[in-house]
Formats: structure tokens, C-alpha cells, sequence
């Protein structure tokens, strides 16, 4: 698929399905380009698409399916709208550094492959809003999902997903206690974490 050039071209591309639940126009809006009046379109449609559907697939959805439905507060961010927020200081990284992150269709420097997405989980924030609760949803993730990594925000314990494929399996926040919460390596990294998110909201 070639990069959109028309309106009748960017329909059909939002209306590409990656999973069960969800489309790629869901992933396309921006705040900068909205603001800044650019095009947030991939360069690279098919190779968006691929790592969309694993990110929606293997993550999104399993997400979803537990905790309810999911709030996509940015995702996409084509080279141009990414560039642009890097500069202005919008907590964009530069685009080398997000390739194979918010920049789904230009891999990374190892030539691989990826998508973020950051994600706000509602019902799970109506539940779990005292200081530390954000590591009872990492710890469930890390346990059942093979997410890349994780990184946490203050409000509405709003976090950053990313699909990788040779994830790192690494989990930072912003947010008290602020840094890294696990890595490879650490002590606390492998095995089960049950008795860290038992008893975390189900939504059937």
C-alpha cells in the first residue's frame, strides 16, 4: 500500500481492521499535528499495519478483554509530527529514538520492528487511584502479556505500551516511585507476581 495521497486513500487505510476491536484511524490522531496543521500519515502503510496488528493483537486486546475498554491517548506519530514535538519540547523523543516506538513504519537502528501506544485503562483508574496502584496493572502485565516495555504517567495511571519483536521486558514510571520498576537482571524480574496484583479489578 502506498502512502496516502488523497482523502478516498487515507479512508481506506483508517479502515484497515487490526484486530477484532480495533482500526488504524483509531491510532492516527495527534494533538501536534492538529495544532501544527501537519499529516500524521505513515510513509510506510504496510509496515504500520504489520506491527499494529501485533501491538492490538497480542496486547491491546488481552487488555481490553480484562480491564475493560481502553482510551488511546496518542500512538501513531509519523516521522514529520514526531520531529516536530521533539524540537518543541512536547516530551516527544527524537525520532531515531522512537523508531519502532511512536514511529510504527521506520524500524529501529537493529533493523527490527515495533508500535507504542499510550493507553489510559478507566475502570481499572476508578479502582485503583491510592499512591503505588499503577504496580498492580504492571505486574499483571508482566506476568500475562509479551509486552516490550511499559512506562507509567501520573494522571489516570496513563502508561506507554510498546510490541517489539525482541522485547526488553522493562517497566519505568514517572510516576512514585519514579524510575525503573524491573528489568532483566533484577531480582525481582523473573518468576510470578501474583501476591503484587491480586485481587486487581476484573471486568467479565
Amino acid at each position: 500500500m502506498r502512502k496516502p495521497g488523497s482523502v478516498d486513500q487515507l479512508t481506506e487505510l483508517g479502515r484497515v481492521r487490526l484486530s477484532s476491536s480495533f482500526f488504524m484511524r483509531d491510532f492516527l490522531f495527534s494533538d501536534i499535528a492538529a495544532i501544527h496543521g501537519l499529516s500524521n500519515v505513515p510513509d510506510d502503510p504496510d509496515l504500520a499495519i504489520a506491527v499494529g496488528m501485533r501491538l492490538c493483537e497480542d496486547l491491546l486486546e488481552p487488555l481490553q478483554d480484562r480491564f475493560g475498554r481502553i482510551a488511546i491517548r496518542s500512538a501513531y506519530r509519523s516521522p514529520e509530527v514526531n520531529g516536530l514535538g521533539n524540537a518543541k519540547g512536547y516530551n516527544c523523543s527524537s525520532n531515531e529514538a522512537n523508531a519502532a516506538g511512536h514511529i510504527w513504519d521506520r524500524r529501529d537502528a537493529g533493523g527490527q520492528m515495533g508500535a507504542t501506544a499510550c493507553i489510559v485503562l478507566p475502570r481499572f483508574w476508578d479502582r485503583f487511584q491510592q499512591e503505588g496502584d499503577w504496580q498492580k496493572l504492571a505486574w499483571w502485565i508482566h506476568d500475562h502479556l509479551p509486552y516490550s516495555s511499559l512506562y507509567f504517567f501520573p494522571r489516570y495511571w496513563a502508561f506507554n505500551i510498546n510490541w517489539h519483536e525482541s522485547p526488553k521486558r522493562r517497566i519505568d514510571s514517572y510516576v512514585k516511585p519514579r524510575g525503573c520498576l524491573t528489568k532483566p537482571g533484577m531480582e525481582n524480574h523473573s518468576g510470578r507476581h501474583d501476591d503484587l496484583w491480586r485481587g486487581i479489578v476484573e471486568c467479565q
